[in-house]
C-alpha cells in the first residue's frame, strides 16, 4: 500500500512558495507537516504584479476576501491590457477580459461581426465589451450576482498588486495554518541510493530538512528539479528573444487605470501597472538589440511620474523544464521555465501547477503515470501560452528596427501558424479543450495587431443581414450605457479597500 505522506518541503519563498504553502495548508489542514525553507539573503524576482481572471478561484480556495486582499496588497483591479504601437506605430487596441458581444444561437458573434464589418455595418471590436468600454472611461465594478441579460452581469476582472505584499499576505495565511518557516540558505541536495528520490536538504548553518516530497519554488536556479534531477530546459529564445527585463517604480500621477498598458519600444516592450501606492513599471527587450544602458535610458525617459527607486536588472532565458515532476519533486514558478510577462501569465502558470497537484496529490510513492499525466497537462499549458505570445510579435506591420523585423518574419511554431491560417481564411477562432486564452483573447490580438481576414464563417450567412446589424447596433448602445453607469475606479477603490497610506518603496 502507497503511504500517505507525512511532510512537505517547500524550498524557496517569493510568489510562488507562499502561493503553494498557502493553498496545501487551506487544503490539507494539520494533517500533513509543511515546512518553507527561504532565506532573507536571496532576493525575489518579483514582477508578477499583473494577473489575469483564474486568480479569483485561487483566492476563493483560500477563503480571501477580496476587498481585504487588495487593501493589503496596495492593489487596483484590471480589465485587460491596452497595446500601444504593436500592429504598427501609432496603433492601439485593446486585449479585455470578459467577452465580445453575445453569440446568436449557434452563430458564434465574431463570425457575425465579419460578415458585417466587410459590409461596413460593424463597428470596432471595443464598441461590444463592457470590459474596453469601461476601462476607456477608467470605470470599474464587479459584475452583477446573479447573471443575467446586462453586460453589467459579464464583467471580467483581475488584478495588480505589489508581489513583495502578497508573498507577505499568503505567508501571513499559511503560517496560520501550521506551516513552518525555516530560515537558511541550502547548500547540498541529498538523494536516496538506488531511487534518486530527494531524502533531505541541507542548510548553510548545518541544519537538514527532510520530507516525503517536496516543491522547488528555487526561481531561475531550479535547484531541486533542474540541477539536482536533470529536467532539461527546452530554450525558446529562437522566437522569444527577450532575455532581459530592467524595472522601476515610479510615482503615481493620478487615480490608477483598471488596465495595464503594454507599448512597444526599438527592441521589445514596456509595461506599466499602476497600483494605489505606485506605478510599476518595466522594458523587457533582447540584449541582441539593445544595450542594457541604452534599455535603462528608455524606461526612464518614458515614465508617468518620478521614479521611487534605482532601475533593476533581471536576465532570464524563455522556455520551459521537460518534466515539472520527477519522482518526489515538483517545481513551480521560475523553477519550471519562464514567458516572459506580456500577458500576466506568471502567477498563472503557478496557480495551475498547484492546482493540478492538489488534484493529483501523491501518496509517499509518486504513481508514474500520474506524473507523466502531470508533465503532459503543464507542457501544454507552457505550449499554449508561449504560442498566444509569440503571436504579439509576429503579427506585426512593423519593420522600422532590426527586432522588429526579426520577430515579424521568423518561423512560428506550426500549431501558431495553423490558427493564424484558419483565421485568415474564415475569421474563425477557437479554444482547445485546455487552452487558457479564450476566443475573446485571440480575437482581440489577431484583429488589433491587423491580421484581416478574406472571409468569414458560413455559419453567418443563416441571419438576415438587417437583423445581424439591428442586433449589433443593440449590443453596442447597451453596452456603452451600461459602462456608463459604472463607477470610477479610484472612486470604487476609496469606497471598498483603500490601502492604508504607505510610503512608496
Amino acid at each position: 500500500m502507497n503511504a500517505p505522506l507525512t511532510s512537505i518541503a517547500i524550498i524557496g519563498g517569493g510568489t510562488a512558495g507562499w502561493m503553494a504553502a498557502a493553498a496545501l495548508s487551506r487544503v490539507l489542514g494539520r494533517s500533513v507537516a509543511i515546512t518553507l525553507v527561504e532565506s532573507e539573503a536571496i532576493g525575489t524576482v518579483g514582477v508578477g504584479e499583473a494577473t489575469i481572471p483564474p486568480i479569483q478561484a485561487f483566492n476563493a480556495l483560500l477563503g480571501i476576501d477580496e476587498d481585504d486582499f487588495v487593501r493589503a496588497t496596495q492593489g487596483s483591479f484590471k480589465l485587460g491590457i491596452e497595446f500601444v504601437d504593436w500592429g504598427a506605430k501609432g496603433e492601439r487596441y485593446f486585449h479585455p477580459f470578459g467577452v465580445y458581444g453575445i453569440d446568436f444561437g449557434p452563430i458564434p458573434f465574431e463570425a457575425m461581426w465579419h460578415r458585417l464589418r466587410a459590409a461596413g455595418a460593424a463597428g470596432p471590436l471595443d464598441a461590444y465589451s463592457i470590459c474596453a468600454a469601461a476601462a476607456r472611461g477608467n470605470r470599474f465594478q464587479r459584475p452583477l450576482d446573479p447573471p443575467g441579460n446586462t453586460p453589467l452581469h459579464h464583467i471580467g476582472y483581475a488584478f495588480h498588486f505589489d508581489a513583495a505584499l502578497y508573498a507577505a499576505y499568503l505567508r501571513r495565511l499559511a503560517e496560520a495554518a501550521g506551516v513552518v518557516r525555516r530560515e537558511g540558505q541550502v547548500v547540498d541536495v541529498v538523494q536516496g541510493v538506488g531511487d534518486g528520490r530527494i531524502e533531505y536538504v541541507k542548510l548553510a548553518d548545518g541544519g537538514e530538512v527532510a520530507a516525503d516530497f517536496f516543491i522547488d519554488c528555487s526561481g531561475f536556479r531550479s535547484l531541486l528539479l533542474g540541477e539536482t534531477l536533470g529536467s532539461v530546459f527546452q530554450d525558446w529564445s529562437h522566437w522569444l528573444p527577450n532575455d532581459r527585463a530592467v524595472a522601476v517604480p515610479s510615482a503615481n500621477v493620478g487615480p490608477p487605470t483598471p488596465y495595464t498598458r503594454s507599448t512597444a519600444r526599438v527592441a521589445g516592450w514596456q509595461w506599466r501597472i499602476p497600483l494605489q501606492h505606485r506605478t510599476g513599471n518595466g522594458y523587457v527587450f533582447s540584449s541582441a538589440h539593445c544595450s542594457e544602458d541604452e534599455a535603462t535610458a528608455t524606461l526612464l525617459a518614458n515614465l508617468d511620474g518620478a521614479p521611487l527607486a534605482d532601475p533593476r536588472m533581471l536576465r532570464f532565458r524563455t522556455g520551459r523544464r521537460q518534466q515539472c515532476w520527477i519522482g518526489n519533486c515538483v517545481g513551480l514558478g521560475l523553477s519550471t521555465g519562464f514567458l516572459e510577462p506580456l500577458e500576466s501569465t506568471s502567477i498563472h502558470l503557478i496557480q495551475a501547477g498547484i492546482a493540478r497537484l492538489l488534484e493529483m496529490l501523491p501518496g509517499r510513492d509518486p504513481d508514474p503515470a500520474m506524473v507523466r499525466r502531470y508533465n503532459r497537462l503543464m507542457a501544454a499549458e507552457f505550449d499554449g501560452i508561449r504560442d498566444f505570445i509569440i503571436l504579439h510579435f509576429h503579427a506585426t506591420a512593423r519593420d522600422d528596427t532590426p527586432y522588429w523585423n526579426q520577430v515579424r518574419t521568423m518561423t512560428v511554431p506550426d500549431t501558431l501558424a495553423d490558427r493564424i491560417a484558419e483565421y485568415r481564411a474564415t475569421g474563425r477562432v477557437y479554444r482547445e479543450a485546455d487552452d487558457l486564452f479564450t476566443r475573446t483573447s485571440w480575437l482581440a490580438v489577431l484583429d488589433g495587431q491587423g491580421v484581416r481576414t478574406a472571409g468569414h464563417d458560413p455559419l453567418a450567412m443563416a441571419m438576415p443581414i438587417d437583423e445581424a446589424r439591428e442586433r449589433l447596433a443593440r449590443i453596442a448602445a447597451v453596452t456603452a450605457a451600461a459602462a456608463g453607469r459604472m463607477s470610477p475606479h479610484g472612486a470604487f477603490i476609496a469606497a471598498h479597500c483603500a490601502a492604508p497610506i504607505a510610503s512608496p518603496a
